[in-house]
């Protein structure tokens, strides 16, 4: 024993003289991270660090109401925050308030690598292969059979659209095997960039005729001020999409198969995204989601907000929660548009 530590001992001198030992030492910490019990912090500084999108993805993140109280927000991940927070609550023995942070959905990800965050949710599909995904977990879903789908104001795109389907059908191509592969062939696209839409587009469309936008409503008005290129389809998450043709903008119709059902491009789930190493945090989620689930609130939660009529700066004023108003300014610059550049 005495001559191991011995060894071990001039090896650790040997090793700090060695121009790499510094690569050593780098395995040595990634093979056993030092990382706390994240439900243990929370409940010490009594405050859970939350990300939503600063882009509305309604019905699951609205725009920001102002009200006597200041700035409120509202929606289905909203509600969920809450909930969460409750059960944080009352595993701590202590109140533990939800701060949020809205920020661009696209630095979501980065914030929570930089341990800026302790979760995010809007609507993020747990199942999206993408680089700037790396270092993330998800939980067990709390929104079911979402996905990347499209939209459009072109009856003759829509045409479009079924034509390429039911050719691929007739004449299915070795090398694609999902019906819709081809579905989007010779449109020109628009989708928000870093979505899981963005990145279903750059690994399947051309890019010569793909338009990144910053957001949605930004998608919205480049298309309504008659830019070149025009806009065919826009693609996003299939129940945003519905919310928005349904109630805001009815001049915008869903892609459909000539059933009449949803033309869905990748099918996904949506879930709450953590930090990889937060295995507490990730379990005390998923406990809470199942006991949601199971009683039937989060089925309640869905229609409440999918399907019931009702104005959100209501709801808002109400029981929306609120958030550094700093983040106003920014928040109302829904950003803009731009034809993506080939590398």
């Amino acid at each position: 024993m005495r001559a191991s530590q011995v060894r071990v001992g001039w090896m650790a001198v040997l090793c700090l003289c060695l121009p790499g030992c510094g690569l050593l030492i780098d395995a040595v910490e990634r093979v056993w991270p030092v990382s706390g019990n994240k439900v243990d912090i929370i409940c010490e500084r009594e405050r859970v660090q939350v990300g939503l999108a600063m882009e509305p993805f309604r019905p699951f993140v609205f725009p920001t109401i102002w009200t006597d109280e200041g700035a409120r927000v509202t929606g289905l991940d909203v509600e969920l925050v809450r909930a969460m927070t409750d059960e944080l609550s009352r595993r701590c023995g202590r109140t533990v308030t939800p701060v949020l942070h809205l920020v661009r959905f696209r630095d979501l990800f980065r914030l929570l690598n930089e341990g800026h965050l302790d979760w995010f949710m809007s609507a993020v599909a747990i199942n999206t292969p993408a680089p700037a995904r790396a270092g993330v977990a998800y939980s067990l879903p709390y929104f079911y059979g979402g996905g990347v789908s499209g939209i459009t104001t072109s009856p003759a795109v829509l045409e479009r659209v079924r034509a390429n389907v039911r050719e691929q059908a007739m004449h299915p191509s070795p090398d694609r095997l999902a019906a819709t592969s081809h579905a989007l062939d010779g449109l020109t696209i628009a989708v928000q960039d870093e979505t899981s839409a963005y990145y279903y587009a750059e690994a399947n469309l051309s890019p010569r005729r793909l338009i990144l936008c910053d957001s949605l409503p930004a998608a919205f008005e480049y298309a309504d001020s008659q830019a070149e290129p025009r806009i065919d389809v826009i693609l996003g998450a299939q129940p945003v999409l519905e919310y928005m043709v349904t109630r805001v903008r009815k001049d915008w119709s869903l892609l459909i198969r000539e059933s009449g059902r949803p033309l869905f491009l990748t099918k996904a789930d949506y879930g709450v995204v953590v930090a990889e190493e937060s295995y507490h945090l990730r379990w005390l989620l998923n406990d809470l989601l199942l006991k949601l689930d199971e009683s039937g609130r989060l089925r309640e939660m869905r229609t409440r907000w999918l399907d019931e009529e009702y104005a959100f700066p209501r709801r808002a004023s109400l029981e929306g929660l609120s958030f550094d108003v700093e983040q106003m300014a920014a928040h109302y610059a829904q950003g803009t548009c731009r034809l993506k550049v080939e590398p």
